[in-house]
């Protein structure tokens, strides 16, 4: 129960208080909670999707949904790569094939030790 409660925490964490902030650090831990709530939401929806006589309106509700969570999911991406000593143009990559699989690798890694060029250590 423990784990859930940290899970929602982290995902209003995100949505709320860091909307729009494409400025700090953030851990791995903070980054992959959301992309495990997002896959959960994307999960869930898909199940609402599939009944036919209502899965249109839940398409249009995960649409807006979606919509919604872009700048949160492009903000915590900035943030993490910071931790990693990179800049935001690194997510241009996403754009390629390949470069999706080397930003899923820079967001795995552990963050730089110590304060860096984008704030301080998000651990301490």
């Amino acid at each position: 129960m423990d784990f859930i409660n940290e899970l929602v925490a982290n995902f209003l964490n995100v949505v709320t208080k860091n909307y729009v902030n494409f400025s700090g650090r953030a851990r791995r831990k903070e980054f992959w909670l959301f992309v495990l709530a997002n896959a959960i939401i994307g999960v869930v929806f898909s199940i609402l999707m599939s009944f036919p006589w209502i899965g249109g309106l839940f398409r249009t509700v995960y649409s807006l949904l979606m919509l919604a969570l872009l700048l949160p999911n492009l903000g915590l991406s900035v943030r993490r790569l910071h931790d990693t000593g990179k800049d935001w143009p690194w997510l241009l990559l996403i754009l390629t094939g390949i470069g999706a699989i080397v930003i899923l690798v820079f967001c795995a890694q552990e963050g730089d030790r110590g304060d860096n060029a984008f704030g301080p250590d998000p651990k301490l």
